[in-house]
């Protein structure tokens, strides 16, 4: 039980580092969440986790803003190396006049908030000592589409938003997945 315990707060972390990578655009992180060979599947986004990568820039690149909340997870031990989980999220997206991924966000001509409610449903492995994704799929359980204001924090002061680089303040909590 012990040995479950520890594996589920790791597994934990990584599900929460995966929220920031996203989020903070550090994209870079993604090589500790996965292992080589995991799979990816969420909407029109599907391959490797690599060719994952590739399709999530250009989807949350363009982006305003992104924040993605983590709800209640499930873990389902296999055994000592294998775990399923379920993991409730919900995504905010904003998303601005001439987006260029209409399959995903529409282009409305305006700044708008796109939100997707759903779960990761992820396979963990344990390889060479370390928790990793081997597979994960994402589904949709339900999004909408919000006519927003003041999203762009265009008028915010600097240093009072988060940053999608080193300048942000969060860069010491996710050190040991940055390298």
């Amino acid at each position: 039980m012990k040995l479950h315990l520890e594996a589920r707060a790791e597994i934990g972390d990584v599900i929460a580092a995966y929220a920031h990578a996203i989020d903070r655009r550090r994209w870079a992180m993604m090589d500790r969440l996965f292992h080589e060979d995991a799979e990816f599947q969420f909407g029109t986004v599907l391959g490797d986790w690599r060719g994952f990568v590739e399709q999530a820039r250009a989807i949350i690149d363009p982006c305003l803003a992104t924040q993605h909340q983590l709800g209640q997870v499930q873990f389902g031990f296999e055994n000592d190396l294998v775990c399923h989980t379920e993991t409730y999220m919900t995504a905010m997206h904003t998303v601005p006049a001439g987006y260029p991924v209409a399959e995903v966000f529409p282009d409305k001509g305006r700044t708008y908030s796109a939100v997707i409610a759903g779960r990761y449903v992820d396979r963990f492995e344990k390889r060479d000592g370390r928790w990793r994704i081997a597979r994960r799929v994402g589904l949709y359980d339900w999004r909408e589409f919000r006519e927003v204001e003041g999203v762009d924090l265009s008028d915010v002061p600097e240093g009072a938003s988060g940053y999608h680089d080193e300048r942000d303040p969060s860069t010491p909590v996710v050190a040991r997945f940055l390298g």
